[in-house]
Order: structure tokens, then C-alpha cells, then sequence
């Protein structure tokens, strides 16, 4: 078990030094769920050092320190257990002898005084108890008021519930959970299967159902994005934010007649892209990369746009009746399936992501037919980064419309990921 929490050790200081993501790390289950929950509840364990300690350690021992406590108060480890593998992981860490020992004196008195009390000021302590940073939280207050503010902050510490999408072309939603093993699984529009905490994703990653593509991993909150395109037999559908690929195969399994442009500004995640496809044996789709955000390489020469209209002719081959964007965004609506997404926030940070999406949604814009449909999703209910962008978009160009509400799946069933969703049409 050393060697887990070694492991979790080495992972964790990556994170905090460079933003490594932690669950592309490989861990076990055992150091993946220390190392997540050690990052979710970060600035709460390290409020709690603060408490036992005069001084706070270096680093490395405050990680060593979360580590031990996260395990005392939110794992089922016992105390001992925990106090012993902490202090043994100072040794290893080649932290020496005074570390060690200050490990041991800090453990033992959290196990006697127990966690510490709280800021009484409910901003501070909201952020202090949920791990989001205090700005943030002040944010949500002004945004959505004190007690939805409170309700956001404590989803982000819960463990996301993970899904199944079924592809209906090669099998049924029950049918595929028997062959699983899932008994008594919720399904979700005919083709989504909620996974039980005790069945192990690894585990399902190796099933021959897996790999010969009769399901892959996404959460229906992406069923409800795509639903708004209302897609067609035979239309041309643009996926311009495609990478890693879920939302594009999901279209494809909907109607195999569909003729799909996924792209992607990275080559190396369409690359990975181009493997899922060839798992789910998907044939509609084509794959290319291009930059929404660059000025200078977003379109290749030989796609010229009309001077006059800034727009593509109805006739041209990069014409669209369905452009689907899921922008870059600030992760703000799954802190708790990426709790690293949290620390990374900034203000400024926010207001230079809408400038990018506003970019992203302005230039694929002028590649939709004419009665076409668009839809603007984000991974963040932010309004910085959703109402406001196309409130923006709809003031400069009168020729777009919205159509009905936003669709926010998060808020009617706190299993889906906090999505924004618009659809937006070209028209006549």
C-alpha cells in the first residue's frame, strides 16, 4: 500500500506544481480516489494544516500532511493506519527525520482535537468548507444568491455519477446492461446506463462489449446538447469542437445517413478521436483539423468566403445545416469530475475564455446554410461565458436568431454535468 500512496505523492506534487491532470495519471483505484479526493477538498485539508501547524511545512510535507488527513476524516482507513503510512511516506520521500516526525505530532493531534471550526463568515466559510476559491464563491453569491452559491460549492466535492452511452445500432440499453452485469440500472433516454459505485470503469473497459464498440463513456447531459440540433436524415453536420469525440459519435450512431466534419484545433486529440471512431466502426465522419481561433489558419485558402457577405455561398462545400459548438470553457459546470479545474479559474481568466468563445462561435457561424441551425454549448453555466456570449453574438449579427430556452441539464438532475446549451438559426 506504500507504493500506492508513493504514487499518489508523486501525482499530487505534479499537480500542484504544473496542473497535471490527475486522472490521466494511470492510478489505482485505491490512489486515484486519495489523489481526487485530496484535490477536491485541497483548500479545506490545507486550512486544516494551517490550524495544527505554527508554521506551515514545505510542500511536500503539506502534501504528505493532506494525504494522512483526507484518509483519517474521508477514507475508511483506519487512524493508525493512516498516521503510520504517512510517516513511513516521509521517510521514503527522503523528507528526513524532522519531517517525519513532524508528520507523526500533526497526525496525532488532528486524531485527538478532530477537524477544526470553521470561519463564521459564510463567504470564507463556504470556501474554506468546499474547497473553492473565495473569489469564486463571492462570485456565485452575487450571481445566484447565498443558498444556490452554497448548493454549488457542496456539489463540487461529490463524486460524479458515471454513465454508460449505448449504441443502439448494435444492441439495447437492457440488454446490454445483462451482459454487464448491471442489475437494477437506471437508464436515461432509451440508451444511457448509470454505473453502479461497485462496478469498476476499469473493469468495464475490458469487456469485450467495449471494445467491440456497443458502448462508450459519456454523461447524458450531451445527449440533451445534441437533441437540440433536431438532426436529419442526410443533413451535413459540422462538429467544430469535436475532440475527444463523444457528442460526434453519438450523432453518427443517431443516423448513420448523417455526413459529419469533425474538427479540432489539436492534432494530437483528433488523433485519439480517429481510434474511437474506428472502435465504434463509425464510416460518416470525417476528420480534419482546423483552428476556429486563429485569424490566420481558420480556414484553408481554397475555402474562400464571400467579401460582400463575410459569409460562404449556399453552394459551397463548407456549408453546414447543422454546426454543433462545444467551446473551450472554464470546466466550472464539472469541478466535480475535474476538481482540478477549480484552482485554475481566474477572473481574468473567464473574461479572456469569452473572447475565445465569442471568436469560435463568430467564425463558424459564417459556414451555416441559410434556415440552418447552430447550437452554442459550454461546460460551464457561467454568464460570463454563455448568456452573455451570445447575447453579444445575436446584437452584431441581426441574421441570427434563438430559438426557445437555454437547456441546462444540471439543474434538473444533479447526475448530469452543468452544461449550457443554445440553439441559435440562420435566417431565410
Amino acid at each position: 500500500m506504500l507504493t500506492e500512496r508513493e504514487e499518489t505523492y508523486r501525482v499530487l506534487l505534479l499537480w500542484l506544481k504544473d496542473g497535471s491532470f490527475i486522472k490521466e495519471s494511470g492510478l489505482s483505484p485505491f490512489a486515484m480516489e486519495l489523489a481526487l479526493g485530496v484535490c477536491r477538498r485541497h483548500l479545506y485539508l490545507e486550512y486544516f494544516v494551517k490550524s495544527l501547524t505554527k508554521k506551515m511545512p514545505s510542500r511536500e510535507a503539506c502534501v504528505i500532511l493532506e494525504m494522512g488527513l483526507f484518509q483519517m476524516f474521508f477514507m475508511d482507513v483506519p487512524d493508525y493506519a493512516a498516521i503510520n503510512a504517512s510517516v513511513e511516506l516521509a521517510k521514503s520521500a527522503n523528507l528526513g527525520e524532522s519531517t517525519a516526525r513532524l508528520v507523526n505530532a500533526v497526525l496525532r493531534t488532528a486524531r485527538r482535537q478532530g477537524e477544526p471550526k470553521l470561519p463564521p463568515q459564510r463567504v470564507r466559510r463556504v470556501s474554506v468548507e468546499n474547497s473553492v476559491p473565495e473569489w469564486l464563491v463571492r462570485r456565485w453569491f452575487d450571481v445566484y444568491g447565498g443558498d444556490r452559491a452554497e448548493a454549488l460549492a457542496k456539489a463540487t466535492l461529490e463524486r460524479p455519477t458515471e454513465w454508460i452511452r449505448v449504441n443502439l445500432q448494435k444492441t439495447s440499453a437492457p440488454v446490454l446492461a445483462e451482459k454487464l452485469g448491471i442489475t437494477g440500472a437506471s437508464i436515461l433516454y432509451d440508451r444511457y446506463i448509470e454505473i453502479p459505485r461497485d462496478v469498476g470503469v476499469k473493469l468495464l473497459l475490458a469487456t469485450p462489449e467495449f471494445v467491440n464498440g456497443l458502448f462508450s463513456f459519456q454523461n447524458p447531459s450531451a445527449y440533451e446538447v445534441v437533441k437540440l440540433l433536431e438532426l436529419k436524415p442526410g443533413l451535413k453536420v459540422w462538429d467544430a469542437c469535436a475532440a475527444p469525440g463523444g457528442k460526434t459519435a453519438l450523432m453518427a450512431e443517431m443516423d448513420y445517413s448523417l455526413e459529419i466534419l469533425a474538427s479540432d484545433s489539436s492534432a494530437s486529440r483528433l488523433e485519439k478521436m480517429q481510434d474511437l471512431m474506428n472502435r465504434l466502426g463509425l464510416t460518416n465522419i470525417k476528420i480534419e483539423t482546423i483552428d476556429l481561433a486563429s485569424d490566420s489558419s481558420f480556414w484553408p485558402s481554397s475555402r474562400n468566403l464571400d467579401p460582400a457577405t463575410s459569409r460562404f455561398s449556399s453552394n459551397s462545400e463548407f456549408t453546414f445545416d447543422r454546426i454543433l459548438l462545444d467551446v473551450p470553457c472554464s470546466n466550472m459546470g464539472v469541478i466535480a469530475r475535474r476538481p482540478e479545474s477549480v484552482y485554475r479559474i481566474t477572473p481574468e481568466s473567464i473574461n479572456e475564455i469569452a473572447e475565445l468563445q465569442f471568436k469560435i462561435l463568430e467564425n463558424a457561424s459564417t459556414a451555416l446554410a441559410p434556415g440552418g441551425r447552430l447550437v452554442y454549448a459550454t461546460c460551464s453555466p457561467d454568464p460570463t461565458e454563455t448568456t452573455r456570449v451570445v447575447a453579444r453574438f445575436l446584437k452584431t449579427h441581426p441574421e441570427f436568431e434563438k430559438v426557445g430556452e437555454p437547456v441546462l441539464p444540471g439543474l434538473k438532475d444533479s447526475r448530469l454535468d452543468g452544461f449550457f446549451a443554445q440553439a441559435l438559426e440562420y435566417k431565410k
